[in-house]
Parts: C-alpha cells; structure tokens; sequence
C-alpha cells in the first residue's frame, strides 16, 4: 500500500481541479490502491482494477441491507439531513439486490433500445432547434443555451413532467447532487436536503395526478406496474424520478461542456471533426474519455477484500478513479492526447456491473445530437471567454462556456 501524504491528488485544490490528470499519473505509479486520509477512503486508480471492482458483489452501494450503521462501524448521517437520505437510499443507484433487481427491471423498460431509436427524432428537433437559437443571437453561452436545455427536456419528457414544471428541474438537481462531492458543507447539505423536500413533494402532487388520469409516460407506467403487483413504493417512485433527472442530465451537460472545451483546447482535432461528421460516434467516446464528468465512485466494502497484497478492510469505502482509469496507459494508448480517431477505446465513464448506466444509449444519442447540430448549423463556433471550472470534484463540469460565431 502507498501513503497519499505527499501526493499531489487534492480534490479541494483549484489548481488540481483545473486539471488533475498528471496527479492521476501519479497516483497509478504510486500503486493499485492508495489510502487517503482526509476522505478515509481507499483510492483505486488503474483501469483494471476499477473494472473488476465495479462487478465485483463483495462491494456494494449501499451496506444497510445487511448491516447496520454499528456493526458496520459507522454512525448514522445527522437527523436533520433526513430528507435527502431518504430520497437517495430508495434509489435503484444506491440499492443492492433484491430491491435494485425489482426497480430496475421495471425502469428498464422505458430504456429499451427500441425505445430509445425512437427518441432520436425528438432529440435531434429538439437539438436542432436549441442551436438555431444559439445560432440567432450570434453565440451564448453554450451550457445554458444547449447543454442543460437538451437532456433536461428529455428526460422531464420522459417522465411526464409538464413544460411549465421545468424550470426548478436542474436547480434542485444541482442543489442534490453537491451531496455527492467528498465531505460536503453544511451549507451544501441544507440546500440538498431543501430541494429533496421540494422535489420530492412536487413528485408527490405529480404522482396523485397520474393516478386519476395516467398518461404514456414513465411515472404513469411505474404506477401501472406498482397497481399491477410489481410492488413498487411511492418513495421508490418519487426517488427513481429524481434519479432518473439527475442521472439523465448530469453526465450529458458536463459531458458537452467539457468536450467542447477539449475541442477547443485542440484546433486540429476539432478541425478533423468539422471535416468529416463521421467522426461524430467516435468523438463521443474520446471526448467521455478524455475529460470524464463523474470523476469519482463510491462503493462500501462489504466483505474483506485484497488488492496487490493490501488487505481493505470490511467497512471501508473504495473511491474508483473514473478519470484515471480513462487515461491509463496500460490501456489507453497516449491517453493525454485527444484522439477522435481512437478505434478501442474501452472507457468507464457509465460505470460497469450492475449499477451501469441505464440511460448510457440515450445519454449518447443527446450528444451526438447537439454536436453534429452545432457542427452543421454553427460551423464557425469559437470561444469567446475563457471558462471558469465548477468547484467541484466528483461531478466535473464548467461554470458556463461563452461562444460566438
């Protein structure tokens, strides 16, 4: 095992936030599995490794469907943050099997590949129409303008959530998922447990009006299964929409962003891009690659594991390095180079095992959507100001990402 004492990896430092992959280098020639003392978790930085422990059932999102908090050695999170456990825990992303089997065999359903073929009209239109705007008002910002509006408005679609409803969607999302970032503030955790209250309690109002008059959408159907014997709680309801939402936009906005940013940081490769859409499948790929929006994930050790001949305690919390696992060299061949060419490229940014992404098929639709769009409609698009970066670490993204033509 190696100590992280002297390391450069620092979640809260703006300078490794700019650009943490050359302490990610670090960290792999460093060993399998680094213990980090501020966080108290066990970092894993290598491909292989993160891969095998994604499938591996000895780890697991959550530990409470066999321990307790004290026999796992762990105290319970603080009452007053209630609200926001409640929500995330009867999320299929934080269940283990049984109860993560049972929801996700129904929510799949709506992500059907078939399902989602025939989303990809809507999803270019509405692409299409979101860069004509852009393209009108001589530039924008292209997060708000086209990033955040695109997959918001699918996924809200989706679930049967109405126009006019959609405004706090992304806030409350925002709001929710900074509970998600290592040893969050007390201030982030009251604007998380805030907005679970207020989600939760639209949800609520929208669920007891699908249930008088139902309609084709995802929460109509999840009643259905529930009134049909599939036994599915209202809280199980209403934490698989806001999982849904968040899981649904969060990836693909940062996705675009920073690809985007990435393209515009290498002019010959996006000039190869403006060349031949072809490119385009590919390019999603590199560009989830090479700047990963979820950085970082959690699982519990359940059951005593080893890795390289270091034993990790059960108990313990392992943090898989998405984003170093994507730029390993053992796998990746000239990993910090952006390659839109790149023929293998076996990246991890939707997870693996059972808790692989159910919405990766769409999250790919959307953005090949928006970017063959901008690509065609807005052939000239530059940068008109150096972005900020988000404060954060586990969810990687931009402040915004101003453009002209």
């Amino acid at each position: 095992m190696a100590a992280a004492d002297d390391l450069r990896f620092d979640p809260w430092d703006p300078a490794f936030l700019a650009d943490p992959y050359p302490a990610y280098d670090e960290l792999r020639q460093r060993g399998r599995v680094i213990h980090y003392e501020p966080t108290n978790q066990w970092l894993v930085p290598h491909h292989a490794d993160v891969s095998a422990l994604l499938r591996d059932r000895r780890l697991g999102r959550t530990y409470q469907h066999r321990f307790t908090h004290e026999d796992f050695g762990r105290g319970a999170p603080p009452a007053e943050h209630e609200p926001f456990h409640t929500l995330n825990d009867h999320g299929m992303l934080d269940l283990e099997p049984p109860d993560h089997t049972r929801i996700r065999r129904l929510v799949s359903k709506a992500f059907t590949p078939r399902t989602v073929e025939q989303l990809k009209p809507y999803v270019r239109q509405l692409a299409g129409e979101l860069v004509d705007g852009l393209v009108q008002a001589g530039g924008g910002d292209l997060l708000s303008d086209v990033a955040e509006p695109l997959p918001v408005a699918v996924i809200a679609e989706m679930l049967g959530i109405p126009e006019a409803d959609r405004a706090p969607l992304r806030p409350w999302s925002g709001d929710i998922c900074g509970m998600y970032e290592l040893n969050p503030s007390e201030e982030t955790a009251a604007k998380a447990v805030r907005a679970s209250v207020e989600f939760s309690e639209y949800l609520r109002e929208l669920i007891a009006a699908r249930r008088k008059e139902p309609g084709e959408d995802l929460i109509s159907g999840l009643i259905a299964a529930h009134d049909e014997g599939d036994r599915l709680t209202e809280q199980e309801m209403i934490s698989t929409a806001v999982l849904l939402l968040n899981a649904g936009h969060e990836a693909t906005v940062n996705a675009t962003v920073n690809g985007w940013w990435a393209l515009f940081r290498n002019p010959d490769q996006l000039a190869a891009l403006r060349a031949d859409h072809s490119l385009v499948p590919s390019a999603v790929e590199e560009l989830m690659r090479y700047d990963t929006p979820l950085q970082l994930f959690e699982r519990w050790v359940l059951d005593e594991i080893e890795i390289d001949g270091t034993t990790v305690p059960r108990g313990a919390e392992i943090a898989m390095l998405f984003g170093s696992a994507n730029h390993d060299p053992e796998v990746f061949r000239n990993p910090g180079n952006l390659d839109l060419t790149r023929a293998e490229n076996p990246h991890i940014s939707f997870s693996a095992g059972i808790h692989y992404c159910i919405g990766a098929p769409l999250a790919r639709i959307e953005l090949a959507a928006s970017m063959t769009a901008l690509l065609q409609k807005a052939p000239t698009l530059t940068l008109a100001a150096e972005p900020r970066r988000k404060p954060n670490f586990v969810i990687r993204g931009l402040e915004g990402l101003t453009v002209s033509l």
